[in-house]
């Protein structure tokens, strides 16, 4: 059990010198002469070490705790703590901007930097300022409610959420630590303003695909040459999933391997909405339409606009679908809503007695459409994670689009017979 406070307090001095364990190597040594001395026990290289932090009471247990959380630290980094005291801690410094930074340091080597940043900036601009110089042991949940407020005040919900959880985060090191004992965020359940319903993006149902497949592939613009690059960055849309700024800058030195077994679109991070590179396995039908757009297109751009050296509009696709009738009923951005319904809806009899699971895991669906932000280990962030299960599963979703458009032909054929 850990020390207690009234424990270190009542303890009296005995004829010999005595222990009064903490945890963790951590102990109180009171001496004869009534001295209370913070000792901790390690080893480094093989052998054992007693590491001296201070007197208690000058040295309360919180920040004799910390000391000893910032001790176990530079050992995890293979350093002795003995011979790096200067990078431990000052007495009592377990404030909350202190623990917070021992925090981020602790966990940085695991995460993808510019989430670590992201983070980071957070906690700077909304956090600090409202919580950073207070004592972690006197921070009370109407504290983390009043800065919570003053972010959902300027309507970022989603933010005031990631808020409290990086509060919550900090404190939860902290108890392990032996800092505190409790999360004044668990207080706050229900507490938060909740978020406004989503609005998804206008798509149509997977049953109205063919009819949608046989009007885009006819698709010609009156008077407009240009017909066929704009039918062709909407089918790339709709054989990509990704979003409509991702596509419509895309660069021919960003494709690889089209002529290949494994065709690739190369997305820098600075154009994706999560700020890391995207990786986008093409199917045959997609790398069939890089390859095209390359020979034909004159400049950088795949899909180059009307104006010389520039991309095509930003609403050149959009108002495409509004010419085709689906005004208000799919935008280019319901593409991925679509193709995902599709992904999660398809399902393979596995085993006996037979039952039913997914085909496609859900964590290869959000690394194709460059979700899950908030999963914070590296590998979530590998850019070519999943790739042979995404490649298998973009190739099956251009082969369903395929399929689609031969239905909707044959549907056109009995009608006009």
């Amino acid at each position: 059990m850990p020390l207690k406070e009234l424990e270190a307090k009542n303890a009296k001095p005995k004829d010999r010198a005595y222990k009064l364990a903490d945890s963790e190597g951590l102990f109180l040594l009171v001496q004869p002469n009534g001295s209370k001395l913070w000792r901790m026990k390690y080893r480094f290289g093989g052998k054992e070490k007693l590491l001296s932090f201070g007197a208690y009471p000058d040295l309360g247990i919180s920040a004799a705790r910390e000391k000893r959380c910032a001790a176990k630290q530079l050992l995890a980094q293979g350093k002795d703590p003995m011979a790096n005291k200067a990078d431990m801690m000052p007495d009592g410094a377990a404030t909350f901007l202190s623990v917070a930074q021992r925090w981020h340091e602790n966990r940085e080597s695991s995460l993808d930097a510019a989430h670590s940043q992201r983070v980071w900036s957070r906690l700077e601009r909304d956090v600090f300022p409202a919580l950073g110089s207070k004592m972690m042991h006197e921070i009370t949940p109407p504290d983390v409610l009043e800065m919570i407020r003053k972010i959902e005040a300027r309507g970022a919900l989603d933010i005031s959420r990631r808020a409290k959880q990086g509060v919550g985060q900090i404190f939860q090191f902290a108890i392990a630590c032996g800092l505190v004992s409790s999360d004044p965020t668990t207080h706050l359940r229900g507490a938060l303003k909740p978020r406004p319903r989503v609005k998804h993006m206008s798509r149509l149902p997977l049953t109205e695909l063919p009819q949608f497949l046989l009007k885009l592939q006819r698709y010609e613009e009156e008077g407009d040459r240009r017909s066929s690059i704009t039918r062709d960055a909407v089918t790339f849309a709709l054989l990509t999933w990704v979003r409509t700024k991702e596509l419509r800058f895309a660069v021919r030195s960003e494709f690889e391997d089209l002529d290949g077994k494994a065709p690739i679109w190369r997305i820098p991070a600075e154009r994706m909405k999560m700020g890391r590179e995207h990786f986008v396995p093409l199917s045959k039908q997609a790398a069939a339409i890089a390859r095209r757009m390359i020979v034909t297109s004159t400049g950088e751009f795949l899909f180059p606009g009307a104006v010389p050296k520039k991309p095509l509009s930003e609403n050149t696709m959009i108002y495409a679908l509004y010419r085709l009738g689906y005004h208000s009923r799919q935008t280019v951005h319901g593409f991925r809503g679509l193709a995902s319904t599709w992904a999660n809806e398809q399902l393979v009899e596995f085993g006996k007695p037979a039952m039913w699971i997914r085909r496609y895991h859900e964590d290869w669906v959000e690394m194709q459409l460059a979700h899950s932000e908030e999963n914070e280990v590296r590998g979530a962030y590998n850019a070519a994670e999943y790739m042979v299960p995404r490649r298998r599963m973009m190739q099956d979703w251009a082969d369903f689009l395929a399929d689609q458009e031969k239905i909707g032909l044959s549907q056109a054929h009995k009608k006009a017979a």
